[in-house]
């Protein structure tokens, strides 16, 4: 069994990743069981995850916001020091072109002076100074900077990245890209692989590669075998009630985060995984003490419920008893998921390519947890769905359903309740 030690930097600089945080899971379906370990004691649970019960006390969530939002587990080691993000921003990325590739800007972190001089229009949005600025006030959704002056210029000198990147949004409430944060909302404009391909650290081969994902695409494996076969990224909502956080359900939501954290982030801290072949040991440990606050705020956060005049309720009342008919051997429970009782799915069975399960340690797909599905267009763990009408076609032709066209507008109607 191969054995990785230290936090894969030799391999990633070869393939170097951004953030792939992918926390949650998201779209795949249907029939087989194949029943993989679901607890916080399987094969890779890092120590420090904490019991399986939350702490929901204000000063847990609190101490979770902060880890989710603002904690980058010691990572600016790759991001500043080998990957060189901070000299591409420095000199590079200006606002304009940092909201281009889906970076959000948290307005409550802006003083009213300084957001009144952006709607005046005195504030130079093509300028990277600005960007700097930005970052010295901690308002970049995601990204943590460290900026000194030196003769009253700002200098970026160190940068790192959070779970926020990829699974905080705004609700542009300021202007496009910019307003008030939406914690655990999937980041679909954020293309990760185009910031990547920012670095002077990888080649024209790697770039390429990354410069292929598009947006809300990201491969959480590319640094570990090279292959590229890149995942939507998945909401970090209505987590509480489910198990295993994971497209192909190696593991409940702490083992998730610890694999991000230490595999995909580059923090500092500890991973293993005998299935995998991975195994870090870092000291100290800046991910493990962390993770069970970090998992209670994600459990804490409720999925948005459908916005008023978003669906047909009529229509949608008789979608649901198409579904009850038809979808809920596998969406089953308060989750709409059967993976809560260990099952998964061949990737045949769901009609899903298998290239990305075969990656992984379970070689299936779970049943996704249906939630809030109105927001996060595409569907399926590779985003192949571009709509719910896309999902409900693809599910009437695969189980042959024989559902009319009136009876699929129904259901979709009924998704888009959800």
């Amino acid at each position: 069994m191969a054995t990785r030690t230290g936090p894969l930097i030799a391999r990633g600089l070869n393939f170097p990743p951004f953030v792939r945080l992918v926390v949650a899971a998201f779209l795949v379906t249907t029939a087989c069981a194949t029943r993989p370990p679901s607890d916080e004691t399987l094969p890779g649970s890092p120590t420090g995850a904490g019991p399986a019960a939350d702490d929901l006390s204000p000063a847990t969530l609190a101490s979770g916001q902060r880890v989710f939002r603002f904690d980058t587990f010691g990572d600016e080691q790759f991001w500043t020091d080998t990957a060189r993000m901070h000299e591409v921003v420095q000199k590079s990325v200006s606002p304009t072109t940092a909201l281009s590739v889906g970076l959000k800007v948290d307005a409550d972190a802006i003083p009213p002076d300084v957001a009144a001089a952006i709607k005046a229009g005195k504030v130079d949005l093509n300028d990277p100074a600005t960007t700097v600025t930005l970052l010295k006030l901690n308002a970049v959704v995601g990204l943590v900077g460290t900026v000194t002056s030196v003769n009253g210029k700002d200098n970026l000198t160190r940068l790192g990245i959070t779970c926020a990147l990829c699974h905080s949004t705004v609700d542009n409430s300021f202007s496009k890209g910019i307003g008030h944060r939406k914690d655990g909302w999937p980041n679909r404009d954020l293309n990760v692989g185009a910031i990547i391909a920012l670095s002077p650290a990888i080649t024209a081969a790697q770039k390429a590669v990354y410069n292929s994902w598009g947006p809300g695409k990201y491969d959480p494996r590319f640094n570990i075998d090279g292959k590229s076969t890149p995942l939507a990224l998945p909401p970090a909502y209505g987590l509480a009630r489910v198990k295993n956080e994971t497209y192909t359900a190696e593991g409940p939501i702490s083992y998730w985060n610890a694999y991000v954290a230490v595999t995909q982030m580059h923090g500092h801290g500890n991973f293993s995984d005998p299935r995998l072949g991975i195994n870090i040991r870092q000291a100290p440990d800046m991910v493990g003490p962390k993770l069970a606050s970090l998992r209670a705020y994600q459990h804490s956060i409720e999925a948005p419920t459908p916005p008023a005049g978003s669906f047909d309720s009529d229509a949608a009342g008789r979608g649901r008893s198409i579904f009850n008919q038809n979808c809920l051997t596998c969406h089953v429970g308060v989750n709409n998921t059967d993976n809560n009782s260990g099952v998964l799915h061949a990737p045949g069975e769901v009609g899903q390519n298998a290239a990305y399960a075969m990656r992984t340690a379970n070689k299936s797909y779970r049943a996704t947890p249906l939630r809030a599905l109105w927001q996060h267009p595409p569907y399926f763990h590779d985003g192949s769905a571009a709509t719910l009408e896309d999902v409900v076609t693809h599910y009437n032709d695969l189980r042959r359903l024989n559902l009319s066209a009136a009876q699929q507008r129904d259901l979709v109607q009924y998704l888009k309740s959800l």
